[in-house]
């Protein structure tokens, strides 16, 4: 791993990492083993704490602890809106967690309490204006997520071409891409949009460490290029896998389904039974459009060695 450099990198250097790669903080696919296989490798590992109780994450964040020498970074992605919140930002400092990403909801609620801590804060914005917000809070850096990422989405449907070119011009602190990204040559083209860094998920839910179900990783590698859509803006706009589920979600909306009826269709723990505990047919499937280009399973460090690889053959390439 030692032929990859990054001189001079902002987000290296914010985060005290080797490469500007993130690994996102995916509900129930980023458990503690996961986030430990990229950090060990010198990208930034993240624990998803947005599917955990507080006694689970308390649990993954002992076990990272343990498992990574002190000076190795990790991160703890964190939804704003997560009722238990109070209990989350205890934990994280408890634990002396190095950063935390932030995602859907209002970065300056918490931001100033855990700077100052000595946490890095990233906050995940869909257009220019959240971004501005979130520099204002004084978050250390922004990740822009385009409209082709999983899980839980930005309403205005700005893909990451056009997304991360704007933000880094209006932005003053790092940007990190997001949505799309899946090997050496997407994490090159958001470099060159401007990115200082790339934050990858779908990628890494096929991964051996993953804590996503077989049943969910497997679908994904027999995904055709359309098998995701984006859906149920009226609650939390959600990109998903084409399965029965998403049926019942179509079949409502053409019936005329009010928010309630939305609502109660979604109900709880549908991600959980869908990602975590693989029923493939009434589960939530949250996965990005890269989905249907995604054909096998890695060890998370030879999926950073592909992608770093493929990334350096292409700027050498470039170079001649």
């Amino acid at each position: 791993m030692n032929q990859f450099y990054f001189l001079e990198n902002r987000i290296c250097n914010l985060l005290r990492i080797q490469y500007p790669i993130i690994q996102a903080g995916m509900v129930w696919c980023s458990g503690w083993k996961l986030a430990k296989e990229v950090s060990e490798y010198g990208g930034l590992g993240t624990i998803g704490a947005g599917s955990m109780y507080p006694e689970t994450l308390n649990e993954h964040l002992t076990k990272i602890k343990n498992a990574l020498k002190p000076s190795v970074p990790f991160a703890v992605n964190l939804p704003l809106l997560y009722p238990q919140i109070q209990d989350h930002i205890e934990l994280i400092i408890e634990h002396r967690v190095p950063v935390v990403i932030t995602s859907a909801g209002n970065p300056k609620i918490w931001t100033e309490k855990l700077k100052t801590h000595g946490i890095k804060v990233l906050h995940v914005v869909s257009n220019v204006k959240f971004a501005l917000k979130a520099q204002e809070a004084g978050v250390d850096a922004v990740i822009a997520e385009g409209f082709e990422a999983g899980g839980h989405n930005g309403r205005e449907e700005l893909t990451t071409m056009v997304l991360v070119p704007a933000v880094a011009e209006a932005c003053k602190i790092p940007v990190v891409a997001a949505g799309g990204i899946k090997d050496g040559k997407s994490m090159l083209a958001a470099m060159v949009l401007g990115a200082d860094g790339v934050q990858i998920g779908s990628r890494f839910v096929c991964s051996l460490e993953s804590s996503a179900h077989e049943n969910f990783k497997n679908f994904i590698l027999n995904a055709p290029e359309d098998a995701t859509s984006l859906t149920l803006k009226e609650l939390t706009p959600v990109r998903l896998l084409k399965n029965d589920f998403y049926q019942q979600v179509i079949e409502a909306y053409q019936n005329d389904a009010s928010i309630e009826d939305l609502r109660n269709l979604l109900g709880k723990g549908r991600s959980k039974k869908g990602m975590f505990e693989g029923d493939l047919k009434e589960g939530e499937l949250e996965i990005g459009q890269v989905a249907g280009y995604l054909k096998d399973i890695l060890p998370a460090k030879k999926i950073m060695e592909n992608i770093l690889k493929e990334y350096q053959n292409l700027i050498a390439i470039i170079k001649k």
